[in-house]
């Protein structure tokens, strides 16, 4: 079902299917006159709720096409293929701890390219123990870091999620000493989570976000046909692993700020920054999110209490939820969305929200999600809404399972092995203590957006 939404009112199916198809077809003609002063796909430049970028100013910018952080194959996580890929890398990191693992590297300074240091014959072995370095680049007399140990660092740093800079800094440091048992652990207990993702009935069609490699993949007869990147929780409020169904689409959504956002974000900066309610666009609202507006400006924010007044953000450019909200009811309250701070998908690690999960190019993903919904067949279609400028429900008649998951460790058809950082410590304990498939998952507090 797909309806319009307006003030206290919604349409019947059947006429809402109606002006739905009228509309899209309208709107393909010319823009609104606030598009049209824009570029023609004015929504994916726009900025707004929290535009202060989280970018450091001696960091910068890595464009997305250059970031090389997607998985390059069509294979899914959650596949046979995937299981016997790591079955084959466990096999191998079996071997590296039955000779004795790899080298601690000792110190904490930085090593840097053309620098000579005493332990870069250790990094040598370091990395010759997982392939990135060949057996015959240089020896254990050898303190020169040349261009051979700096490409070496890089394929490093790229399979374990992190900056390619071809420098030893602390984060890459910490990496290359975590020990091959540890490696090993991880190895089988990301198995167990994808043999827990197979023992889920197949599906024709699904979503899955991995929220510690900071990726979704839509897939489609058990292959992926789309990797989009994507922001997920914060480690003070995660994103959570859950199983889900997306049943809806929300274009040109309002905003109802949860409570432990409003009470630890948003009260906090109103005490110091009042405006910035205006500014965003943001009422405040009466006991719950259907009661009358107040006057903000007569509230004394010293005072306020999230459990007694609620925040609900506009439509528009400046929401925080962006331009198109997937809506997957599940107890977590979590689901996954635009966002008008699109600067933060240019960092590999992205773990900037309250939980829920910021998608880039999430209009592909919503066209493709819709694709089999009466009269969004052919492509277009949601961009002929966002140019309509008009507040749209989308109830999918044929909805779509959707996974968030927490997978940090996986390999490649080629046989890479990639890790990523347990942002979550989730990964703390052995294989054997952590997965039981009839346990309910742990409660986690996520928050969105």
């Amino acid at each position: 079902m797909m309806a319009f939404r307006s003030i206290g009112r919604c349409m019947t199916r059947t006429a809402a299917a109606a002006v739905v198809v009228a509309s899209v077809l309208a709107v393909a003609g010319p823009a609104s006159p606030a598009a049209a002063q824009t570029s023609d796909n004015w929504w994916e430049n726009i900025t707004g709720f929290g535009s202060s970028s989280t970018q450091r100013p001696d960091r910068p910018a890595v464009k997305p096409d250059d970031m090389n952080d997607l998985r390059p194959d069509d294979v899914p996580w959650r596949s046979d293929e995937m299981l016997q890929q790591i079955d084959r890398a466990i096999g191998v990191y079996e071997q590296i701890v039955a000779k004795g693992g790899w080298p601690l590297i000792p110190g904490t300074r930085m090593m840097r390219p053309n620098d000579t240091d005493e332990r870069v014959p250790a990094l040598r072995k370091r990395l010759r123990a997982t392939g990135e370095l060949s057996g015959k680049a240089g020896g254990w007399d050898d303190y020169g870091f040349d261009s051979t140990v700096e490409a070496a660092v890089m394929k490093f740093q790229e399979r374990n999620g992190l900056r390619p800079t071809g420098r030893v800094d602390k984060m890459t440091l910490e990496a290359l000493n975590i020990t091959a048992d540890q490696r090993l652990d991880q190895l089988r207990l990301n198995r167990n989570r994808i043999v827990e993702l197979l023992q889920q009935p197949p599906e024709e069609r699904y979503v899955l976000v991995n929220a510690a490699a900071y990726q979704l993949e839509a897939v489609e007869r058990y292959q992926v046909v789309q990797r989009h990147r994507v922001i997920s929780g914060r480690p003070e409020r995660p994103t959570p692993t859950l199983r889900a169904t997306i049943k809806g689409l929300n274009f040109f959504p309002y905003w109802k700020v949860p409570d432990s956002v409003a009470q630890l974000d948003l009260i906090p900066r109103l005490r110091k920054e009042p405006e910035y309610l205006a500014k965003e666009q943001i009422r405040v609202i009466s006991g719950d999110f259907n009661g009358p507006e107040i006057d903000s400006t007569a509230i004394d924010w010293n005072m306020a209490d999230a459990k007694t007044i609620k925040f609900r953000q506009d439509p528009g450019p400046q929401n925080a939820l962006g331009l198109v909200r997937i809506d997957m009811q599940n107890p977590e309250g979590v689901y996954m969305h635009d966002t008008p701070m699109k600067q933060l998908f240019q960092q590999r690690m992205r773990p900037f929200s309250a939980g829920c999960v910021r998608v880039q190019d999430v209009f592909k993903l919503v066209e493709w999600i819709a694709r089999y919904e009466p009269g969004w067949e052919n492509p277009g279609q949601v961009e002929a809404v966002l140019r309509s400028g008009q507040a749209l429900d989308v109830a999918l008649t044929r909805p779509v399972p959707v996974y968030f998951t927490y997978i940090t460790a996986w390999a490649e058809r080629d046989g890479t092995v990639q890790f990523r950082a347990d942002v979550y410590d989730r990964d703390g304990k052995r294989p054997s203590d952590v997965y039981d498939p009839d346990a309910p998952p742990p409660p986690t507090q996520a928050l969105a957006p």
